[in-house]
């Protein structure tokens, strides 16, 4: 069962996310743009290769830190997507929720420093 809270409650769980970022690592995403959408486009699905019926709990758009050189200076900054509604259907409780939000958050701040799925997944943020 979905666990649903208001628009302001949730953007308030996203920040507090990003606010228990460590100094080093915050100061490279806070030009990172972190944008809370109910849901996912169709684009944004099938970029990742899924359907319409899967749940997306977030996305990282745009080219990590670790493949950016002087040569991608026109290329657009990234942007980090969180899905309120589908983390919602994913959270049965108010704590499931605040931890999924979290998870996500940090997933996606994850893809920027050029982690892959494995390596989100050994850090427990899969």
């Amino acid at each position: 069962m979905a666990y649903h809270v208001s628009k302001a409650r949730f953007e308030l769980l996203v920040e507090r996310a990003l606010a228990e970022l460590p100094p080093k690592f915050a100061e490279f995403v806070e030009e990172v743009p972190v944008e809370v959408q109910p849901r996912p486009t169709l684009r944004q699905l099938k970029s990742v290769g899924l359907d319409k019926d899967h749940l997306l709990l977030g996305l990282y758009d745009g080219l990590p830190l670790t493949q950016r050189s002087v040569e991608h200076s026109g290329v657009r900054p990234p942007v980090i997507y969180i899905f309120k509604e589908d983390i919602e259907l994913a959270s049965d409780s108010e704590a499931e929720l605040v931890d999924n939000v979290r998870t996500t958050v940090l997933h996606e701040i994850g893809h920027h420093f050029g982690m892959d799925e494995d390596d989100l997944d050994e850090l427990g943020y899969g």
